[in-house]
């Protein structure tokens, strides 16, 4: 399998790896990364098919959650922070190669098939639609999608995949896989983990209080896959906790990278 393209911020200190949600990239992350790379080393990863990384045949989230252990050392467990599709390929990589993950952070995720990407499929819809050959500007771009995406916010958090090369434009993700496979990214792979044992390190899991996707009902296979789970909700946040809060966010974070590995996380 190709090497996932990665970047490394900070030069001392523990490491630290995050895993990106569908349509982002490793970057997304440069934020909380230089928030935290006076005490750490931070590495972003794009994800398969996303930011620089190489395109796959097929969407696996269980592959990508390999090609992710990769890039990390046996000998130096990492702490692993993992958002929406980055957090179930955070979880899976945790489950399968413990050895690797020191502790876990599963941002607005929970292991289980969500019922419906619709809202997703609606954006690489308007996304695949978009007439790159008639942009000239970004701002175009942006004009061009507010009939499928709406919020401006999540529409330039899209824009960010939209890339120049000369005179032409281009998607960065392999929005046609995307889109055929998405129920790969709303499922969760049970029969992948046939066999395997909770996960037995810290686990902190944060959902913000104004999404859908960490819900009460969700606690029970959380707390089955992740018997050292502690939650924390933080309010005035969507599904982008990270970007919609970040100084809280960091916050909690940090406690919780700072905490002993022996205790649970600190509260918020």
């Amino acid at each position: 399998m190709p090497v996932l393209h990665h970047t490394t911020l900070g030069e001392s200190g523990p490491r630290v790896v995050f895993c990106h949600g569908l349509f982002g990239q490793g970057k997304n992350w440069t934020t909380i990364a230089k928030a935290l790379a006076d005490s750490y080393r931070v590495t972003l990863v794009d994800m398969p098919n996303h930011g620089r990384s190489a395109w796959t045949e097929h969407l696996d989230l269980v592959q990508a959650a390999d090609q992710v252990a990769e890039l990390l050392d046996a000998a130096e467990p990492v702490a692993l922070v993992g958002h929406s599709m980055g957090g179930k390929i955070a979880m899976l990589l945790a489950l399968r190669h413990p050895h690797l993950v020191e502790r876990l952070v599963i941002v607005d995720i929970a292991p289980v098939d969500y019922p419906s990407g619709s809202e997703f499929a609606g954006y690489i819809s308007g996304m695949q639609a978009l007439d790159l050959g008639a942009l000239s500007t970004r701002a175009q771009a942006d004009e061009a999608l507010i009939p499928s995406v709406p919020h401006p916010t999540v529409r330039s958090f899209l824009l960010q995949n939209l890339r120049r090369d000369g005179d032409s434009w281009r998607w960065q993700p392999n929005l046609q896989l995307l889109g055929d496979e998405l129920h790969q990214v709303t499922g969760w792979p049970t029969a992948a983990l046939e066999g395997v044992e909770p996960y037995p390190g810290p686990t902190l899991w944060v959902g913000g209080a104004r999404s859908a996707y960490v819900v009460d009902e969700y606690a029970g296979v959380m707390q089955h896959w992740f018997p050292r789970v502690r939650r924390v909700t933080v309010k005035e946040a969507g599904h982008w906790v990270h970007s919609e809060q970040p100084e809280i966010f960091i916050g909690i974070l940090r406690r919780f990278l700072d905490s002993p590995a022996t205790q649970g996380p600190a509260p918020a």
